[in-house]
């Protein structure tokens, strides 16, 4: 049954074309998660796939996961990989294409109709995902730059948990942990834990307000 195998644990599908004149942007990016590089196609599935990595209720991602076949109504075979496979931390399974709203024709929409049916099947979810709000996606990308481990540093990050127990700016706190050039890797490494949050719909700046996360905000 496919709802028992580790889709995360495998390599893509398909390959990741790169030419002259092509019109989307592929690349590989280094997922927290998945603890080694994540495929994608366009900037919308590494604006996805960022998100996906930011969010601590998932435990592992992979890209074009796996082939689904079937026959249309006219009898011609059909198929599709899907841009992502999503492993939550409750086990359960969600399987995500990537796909601008003024970029979804009638036999995409078929094919996206049909991945659902087969998730539904399985026991799994199915999302479509467009655009993200573009300022989160913002906030997202200046996050992502410190979410590799190397930028932790325990005491800093313990000076910083005490300032951000008590709600307060975002430069004032990296200021009374140390020399912000040092300490300010520290601050948004901890914020992309999200263990230090703010208000993601804002853009963030040396005013925004942070604040030690609270139980189930993790």
């Amino acid at each position: 049954m496919a709802a028992q195998v580790r889709f995360e644990d495998g390599r893509p599908v398909r390959e990741f074309p790169s030419f002259r004149g092509q019109r989307n942007y592929s690349g590989l990016y280094w997922s927290v998660t998945a603890g080694t590089h994540v495929g994608y196609e366009s900037w919308l599935e590494r604006d996805h796939l960022m998100a996906l990595d930011f969010d601590p209720q998932v435990s592992a991602v992979a890209s074009q996961p796996l082939w689904l076949f079937w026959e249309n109504a006219e009898g011609k075979s059909v198929s599709h990989a899907p841009d992502y496979f999503v492993r939550r931390a409750d086990s359960s399974v969600l399987l995500v294409d990537s796909r601008p709203l003024e970029r979804r024709p009638a036999r995409d929409l078929e094919k996206f109709a049909a991945t659902e049916r087969a998730c539904a099947e399985a026991g799994w979810a199915y999302a479509l995902w467009g655009e993200l709000d573009p300022v989160e996606v913002l906030n997202l990308r200046w996050l992502a730059g410190y979410r590799h481990p190397r930028c932790f540093n325990a005491e800093v990050a313990g000076r910083l948990r005490e300032f951000f127990a008590v709600p307060g700016p975002l430069m004032a706190g990296a200021e009374s942990a140390g020399d912000p050039i040092a300490v300010l890797p520290v601050l948004f490494h901890l914020m992309w834990r999200q263990e230090l949050v703010c208000d993601m719909s804002v853009l963030l700046g040396d005013r925004t307000v942070v604040r030690l996360a609270g139980e189930g905000e993790r």
